[in-house]
């Protein structure tokens, strides 16, 4: 009687075992998750993005919202995460030059436009209007935002960049930065990517012509550093899918087709 009591002990602890295990197991892949540096501007398809993979993958996606060189520096100076999704391909190959990425897939596209409050009071119409006395002026900060370095850009290019800085009254560290000037009135008028202001509706749009604009790519990148390279590369390819770029779509971007 005491030896088979003593097995079916040693059975029930060994079932015990096994059942707090696999519970540490599931615990584990739960709490499993990727820090990921992201574009200000890209907030609100990444975020559903995320909130997606997770319901896919049980994976949780942190993110970082910044100015595309403060995440640059940031995640420079940290050494840690996994992914970076910059607001244009420039600050991908600054952190490729720097060793800083191991595997890309090209998202969609960044077209700047120029946004007035509702109405357009200031009237308007091409980049050329941003040079008038009395228009009010801002501009992303091109120390820390994609869209403040490629603004200056785009007025060097038509060479506007002399005329519009005196009618400059601030600089913004993000687009959503830009999109809240507008939308109070703060400003006559900002360079800013067309998704950002897509459904607001204090805001109108200015499409730039085609040939005085710079359209800018976004990339997503796994990072040399990450120690989860393999599911990093998984929310990459996750956000290039046919998924993640409806994602996109939805919130007014221009997707770029897959390669196959």
């Amino acid at each position: 009687m005491f030896k088979s009591l003593f097995r079916s002990m040693k059975v029930f602890s060994l079932l015990l075992l096994i059942i707090i295990l696999s519970g540490n197991f599931v615990l584990a892949a739960t709490n499993s998750s990727l820090l990921v540096y992201s574009g200000a501007g890209l907030r609100k398809p990444m975020d559903e993005i995320g909130e997606s993979y997770k319901k896919e993958y049980g994976v949780q996606i942190n993110y970082t919202y910044a100015g595309s060189a403060q995440n640059l520096s940031q995640l420079q100076m940290a050494g840690e995460g996994d992914i970076y999704v910059p607001g244009s391909q420039y600050y991908y190959e600054q952190a490729e030059k720097k060793d800083l990425t191991v595997y890309k897939k090209d998202i969609a596209c960044h077209i700047p436009i120029i946004a007035v409050p509702k109405g357009n009071p200031a009237k308007i119409k091409t980049l050329n209007d941003l040079t008038k006395g009395g228009v009010k002026v801002i501009l992303g900060d091109e120390r820390s935002a994609a869209i403040g370095r490629l603004s200056q850009k785009i007025l060097a290019q038509n060479n506007l960049q002399e005329a519009v800085e005196k009618n400059i009254v601030a600089k913004a560290a993000t687009v959503n930065e830009l999109v809240i000037y507008i939308n109070m009135k703060q400003a006559d008028a900002a360079i800013i990517w067309e998704d950002n202001v897509s459904g607001v509706e204090n805001i109108d749009v200015i499409n730039i012509a085609e040939d005085k604009n710079k359209i800018k790519t976004i990339p997503a990148a796994v990072l040399s550093f990450s120690e989860k390279k393999k599911e990093a590369q998984r929310f990459v390819d996750y956000i290039a899918s046919e998924k993640g770029k409806n994602i996109f779509k939805k919130h007014g971007f221009k997707v770029i087709r897959s390669e196959n």
